[in-house]
């Protein structure tokens, strides 16, 4: 599970929710209630569209889990306890790189490496959109490239690369590297959030919680690490204003007086997105479960990050601060669908409930089937 914890990393670096000015003030209350709505729909798009996803992605899961018998890693309690630490960790160990060597050099090397990372999230998501527009005249041809490795002649072989794709794949490619080459020039901030709501959208449809257990021992521990890190030091800000990636949404307040050259950001950091999105996607597959053909305790959840978010930006707008966007959208993502649960009466299906369940479980399953059809 260290690995799909460093990917989580890798997508989301900071998690708050800051006026991106260094000193600046907005240029009129207008340009600001535009940055912070645009802000907030760019927020829920990647959440709605990625839980979603991430119910016809865990069916696929499951499919190729009784074909080949290979079950996907889940995030167990003791990761979920850990990640807090580990991406502390990596947050502080930036900010000595940002205050020992030169700020510019370390985001070149950024940029390059967020350039292949996000023109790949941009083509996995719009894929499915370009094959469409591409015209009739081109044939789809399809391709397979296989390298594996034997020691000996007669050896099972062991795959090193199985990827599978089209002529189609290319063209999308091309396309999304036109976006890349964009923003490795200009870094504009339009080209900034098409990566950024890449990252977020498959954030959360890929990267799931097995059960609530864990997602509430997730965010519990990062709830603590974002206020830690935003009220106690200026470790957070720093990190946020410095780090050049598609690894936050930004908008522009001075849209109205500048148009596309504005550069007066307010910004909200992926993590805001992606850590509460994928426990909102797991009480979307929660509903699916039910089989109640409603999605209750999505919505609700969805609409307590609704509130939470507004609730972050009005407490920086009173206060003139830099807020944790945590330590307002985990209580809310938590505790509602929880409340809910409890007067239900779905609490305990609730807590049982895993996207993978253990052999030992399945097993207890399938003989409590049998012996109701006896």
């Amino acid at each position: 599970m260290a690995d799909a914890a460093e990917k989580v990393g890798q997508v989301l670096g900071q998690n708050n929710v800051t006026n991106g000015t260094t000193g600046k003030v907005p240029a009129t209350p207008e340009g600001m209630a535009i940055a912070y709505g645009s802000l907030v729909i760019m927020a829920l798009l990647p959440i709605f569209f990625g839980a979603f996803r991430s119910v016809k992605h865990h069916k696929e899961q499951k499919a190729n889990y009784q074909e080949s018998g290979e079950k996907p890693d889940t995030m167990s309690h003791k990761d979920a306890a850990m990640f807090p630490l580990i991406a502390s960790c990596a947050l502080f160990g930036l900010y000595l790189f940002f205050q020992i060597f030169s700020k510019e050099y370390i985001n070149l090397l950024l940029t390059v490496y967020f350039f292949f990372l996000g023109i790949l999230a941009l083509s996995h998501l719009l894929s499915p959109v370009i094959t469409k527009l591409v015209p009739a005249g081109i044939p789809n041809s399809h391709y397979h490239i296989h390298f594996s490795q034997t020691q000996k002649e007669g050896e099972d072989a062991c795959v090193l690369i199985d990827y599978k794709f089209s002529t189609y794949d290319i063209i999308c490619l091309a396309f999304c590297s036109i976006v890349g080459v964009w923003y490795i020039l200009k870094k504009h901030w339009i080209a900034n959030n098409l990566f950024g709501m890449a990252f977020a959208i498959n954030g959360v449809e890929l990267l799931h919680l097995n059960n609530v257990v864990t997602g509430c021992i997730l965010l519990g521990g990062l709830f603590i690490y974002d206020i830690f890190w935003v009220f106690g030091t200026n470790v957070m800000v720093t990190v946020a204003k410095s780090f050049e990636a598609p690894i936050k949404l930004v908008f522009p307040q001075d849209l109205l007086e500048k148009g596309l050259a504005a550069d007066n950001f307010a910004m909200l950091g992926l993590g805001d997105i992606v850590l509460p999105g994928i426990f909102i996607a797991l009480l979307l597959r929660f509903d699916v479960h039910l089989s109640r053909n409603s999605r209750t305790y999505f919505n609700i959840s969805f609409l307590a990050y609704i509130a939470g978010l507004f609730t972050t930006i009005f407490v920086m707008h009173v206060y003139r601060h830099a807020q944790p966007a945590l330590l307002y959208l985990v209580p809310a993502c938590i505790g509602a669908p929880l409340f809910l649960a409890l007067i239900k009466g779905d609490i305990k299906a609730m807590f049982q409930y895993e996207d993978h369940p253990s052999e030992e479980k399945e097993t207890k399953k399938e003989s409590a089937g049998a012996k109701k059809t006896k």
